[in-house]
C-alpha cells in the first residue's frame, strides 16, 4: 500500500513541478548561456534501486569542471569519506551559485521522478564510485530508491560527517512511511523559503 501511495505522490507532484519547470526553463537556460559556454543541463550517473541511472540537473559549474577535480583535492572539506566538497568551489558559475542557493538546479530531476528512476524522498543519489566506499553495514542503501530530498538533506548533509549522512539515509530506509515522507517534504519546503539555512 505504501509503495503505491508513494508512487502516486511522486507522479502528482512531479507533473505539477514539471509544469513550473517548463515555464522557467527558458529563463534559466538563457542565464546559463549568457554566463558562459557549455550545455544547459548536466547529466550525472547515480545509484538508485540497485542500478546506475542518469539524472539531470541544470549545469552550475563551468565547462570541464570534472577534469579540474583532481587539482582541488587538497581543498576537500570532507576528508572523512569519499564525498568531495569545497566551500566556494571556484568551478561554480555565478548563475550556478544562485541556482544552488534556491535548489533550482535540482528541478530537472523531476523528469527522473516521473520516469521512476528516483523518488521525491529517499537516500541521497550518490555516484557509483562513492557508494562502493560505503562500510559493509550501509551497502544495502544501494538497493534503495534514491530521492531528490531526504533526511540527510534536510539535516544539512554537506556539513555532516560522512558516517552521519549514511546513518540518516539508513534510518529513512528502515523506517520509511508516508507520514515520514510528508514530514520530509514539508521540511524541504520550509528550507526553500529560507535558503540561507540550507
Amino acid at each position: 500500500m505504501y509503495v503505491a501511495v508513494k508512487r502516486g505522490l511522486d507522479l502528482i507532484i512531479s507533473v505539477v513541478g514539471l509544469i513550473f519547470l517548463i515555464i522557467i526553463t527558458p529563463f534559466i537556460a538563457l542565464a546559463i548561456k549568457l554566463d558562459g559556454s557549455g550545455p544547459v543541463f548536466f547529466r550525472a550517473r547515480r545509484v538508485s534501486a540497485g542500478r546506475v541511472v542518469t539524472i539531470f540537473k541544470f549545469r552550475t559549474m563551468r565547462l570541464g569542471a570534472e577534469t579540474e577535480k583532481s587539482s582541488l583535492l587538497h581543498l576537500n572539506e570532507r576528508p572523512d569519506g569519499p564525498f568531495f566538497k569545497v566551500c566556494d568551489d571556484p568551478r561554480v558559475t555565478r548563475v550556478g551559485r544562485v541556482l544552488r542557493k534556491y535548489w533550482l538546479d535540482e528541478l530537472p530531476q523531476l523528469w527522473n521522478v516521473l520516469h521512476g528512476d528516483i523518488s521525491l524522498v529517499g537516500p541521497r543519489p550518490y555516484e557509483p564510485e562513492e557508494i562502493d566506499c560505503y562500510p559493509p553495514d550501509f551497502q544495502f542503501l544501494r538497493y534503495e530508491k534514491a530521492g531528490i530530498t531526504g533526511l540527510s538533506q534536510i539535516n544539512g548533509s554537506w556539513n555532516l560527517p560522512f558516517v552521519k549522512v549514511l546513518e540518516y539515509d539508513a534510518h529513512y530506509a528502515r523506517h520509511k512511511s508516508l507520514w515520514l515522507d510528508i514530514k520530509i517534504l514539508t521540511r524541504t519546503a520550509l528550507l526553500l523559503r529560507h535558503p540561507s539555512g540550507v
